[in-house]
C-alpha cells in the first residue's frame, strides 16, 4: 500500500495518525508543493485532487481520511480505533463528527479566508476560483470559540474525548485543535480539560506522525 500524503495539512494526518497506532509501515508519497498546491501529476493520477489517498497494492484507490482510516481498521483490528463495540462506535462517530464539523471546518474557514495562498481558493476541491470571505473569518473564529468550550467540558470526566481508549475521535480532534494553531487561535487558558488531553496526546508518538 502507498498513502499519497501532503505532510503540512490537518486532514491526512488524521490518518497518518491512525496508521501510526498501530504500528504500520506503509510507503507514504508526498504530494504537497512549495506553492501550498498539490503536484499537476498526482492530480493527474487521483482527479477528485485531494488528500490523502491510499492506493493499494492491485491500484485500487481510497479517498478520504476516515475512508481510509476505516479501512486500516478493517485490515489490521488491533488497537481498534473505532471502538469495541457497537455502542464504543456509535459513541466515536459521534465525538469524531463533532470535531470535524465544529473544530476543523472553522479552523478552515478562518485559514482559507486570510492566507494569501488561498485567495482564490475558499473552498478546497473546486476547478474553479472561490474567492476568500473576510466575514467568516469572524465567523470561524467565534466557532471555535465554542468548539473549545464543548469538548473541553466533556473531557472533564473522560480521559478521551470518546471515553477510556484512545480513538480516531481523538485523532481528528487533535489535529483540528492543531489547525486552530494556525491561525494564531490557542486553546483558551480556561480550559483546563482539554489542555490536559492535548498534552497527553502531544506526547503520543501518533501525534507526531
Amino acid at each position: 500500500m502507498k498513502l499519497y500524503d501532503w505532510h503540512a495539512a490537518p486532514n491526512p494526518k488524521r490518518a497518518r495518525m491512525c496508521i501510526a497506532e498501530k504500528g504500520l509501515d506503509i510507503e507514504i508519497i508526498e504530494v504537497g508543493g512549495d506553492d501550498l498546491k498539490l503536484r499537476p501529476d498526482y492530480i493527474a493520477k487521483f482527479p477528485q485532487a485531494m488528500v490523502p489517498m491510499l492506493e493499494l497494492d492491485d491500484g485500487r484507490q481510497l479517498g478520504e481520511s476516515i475512508a481510509i482510516a476505516r479501512y486500516i481498521d478493517e485490515m489490521y483490528p488491533s488497537p481498534p480505533m473505532f471502538g469495541r463495540n457497537a455502542y464504543e462506535r456509535g459513541v466515536v462517530e459521534m465525538w469524531e463528527r463533532r470535531a470535524f464539523d465544529e473544530g476543523m471546518m472553522a479552523a478552515g474557514e478562518v485559514f482559507r479566508n486570510t492566507h494569501e495562498a488561498f485567495i482564490d481558493r475558499g473552498l478546497p476541491g473546486f476547478a474553479v476560483p472561490v474567492p476568500q470571505i473576510p466575514a467568516l473569518v469572524d465567523r470561524g473564529r467565534m466557532r471555535l470559540e465554542l468548539f473549545f468550550r464543548k469538548f473541553d467540558e466533556q473531557l472533564a470526566n473522560n480521559r478521551f474525548i470518546a471515553g477510556d481508549m484512545f480513538s480516531i475521535a481523538d485523532c481528528t480532534l487533535f489535529c483540528s485543535v492543531e489547525f486552530a494553531f494556525w491561525s494564531d487561535i490557542k486553546i483558551p487558558a480556561d480550559c483546563k480539560n482539554l489542555q490536559r488531553w492535548f498534552d497527553e496526546v502531544s506526547a503520543r508518538p501518533s501525534a507526531k506522525a
